[in-house]
């Protein structure tokens, strides 16, 4: 298995216009997914999952959307954190939440402090990130260690600018999926997926259950990764972890 899936979650929008109901229903409907892949992750033993939930270009939708955005992140905080504490799931929310209602804020506070303890599976949910913005936050974060000494501006390399981005603490993630039948990365962990096997499918986030998400799994396993080498030097060096994980 991989060690780290990150997920963008699209199609919720499509899902409901197809079915001639307001947007707000498909968000509503992807909440099962998350669910779902989730479950599916700990069953699996996925390490850690990360969730790209809202980007700080959604800010930009009809504010009626993003209003419900709000609330659905509200009660499924209240609604779900108490499952995955059960199920042993550590819950982080990466991104600027500082922009959020503070009643937002107190209540992500709060599922963390919760869940912290917990080991089977770390959910990362993206709110109000972007990756552009994680890798500019730590260039700040170089720039202010260098000018108080603390940091050789020479010693500055891909170590010290991984150290400051969201969850240094982490493995980079392995495999990088996107529902919707888009083809991009839309600013999600640009930096950290840089060597992440990429996995396009045309479902809409609604329709990816855990069947979908075990396909998903499963064409990680049958590739070769490589990082820079050629398969006969993985194969001859790694037998036995060539593919997947590699």
């Amino acid at each position: 298995m991989p060690r780290h899936v990150a997920i963008i979650m699209d199609g919720n929008g499509r899902w409901a216009r197809q079915r001639d109901r307001p947007r707000t229903a498909g968000h509503r409907e992807g909440v099962k997914s998350v669910r779902a892949v989730v479950e599916e992750s700990v069953r699996r033993g996925v390490g850690t999952l990360t969730l790209f939930a809202f980007s700080s270009e959604n800010w930009q939708r009809p504010r009626s959307e993003v209003n419900i955005l709000m609330e659905l992140f509200m009660s499924a905080l209240r609604g779900e954190v108490r499952r995955l504490n059960e199920n042993d799931v550590r819950l982080r929310i990466i991104g600027e939440r500082g922009a959020f209602p503070e009643k937002l804020q107190r209540r992500i506070a709060e599922a963390e402090e919760l869940t912290a303890s917990n080991r089977a599976l770390n959910l990362q949910v993206a709110a109000n990130y972007g990756g552009r913005w994680d890798i500019t936050r730590a260039a700040r974060r170089l720039v202010a260690d260098a000018l108080r000494g603390v940091l050789d501006p020479d010693a500055i390399d891909e170590e010290a600018v991984a150290s400051r981005l969201s969850f240094p603490d982490l493995p980079e993630p392995d495999l990088f999926i996107r529902t919707g039948g888009e083809q991009r990365l839309s600013n999600f962990v640009l930096w950290q997926s840089a060597y992440a096997e990429l996995y396009f499918t045309d479902l809409l986030w609604p329709d990816f259950d855990a069947a979908a998400y075990g396909r998903a799994l499963d064409d990680y396993a049958r590739r070769q990764r490589r990082f820079g080498r050629t398969g006969e030097q993985v194969e001859t060096q790694h037998p036995m972890s060539a593919y997947g994980r590699g």
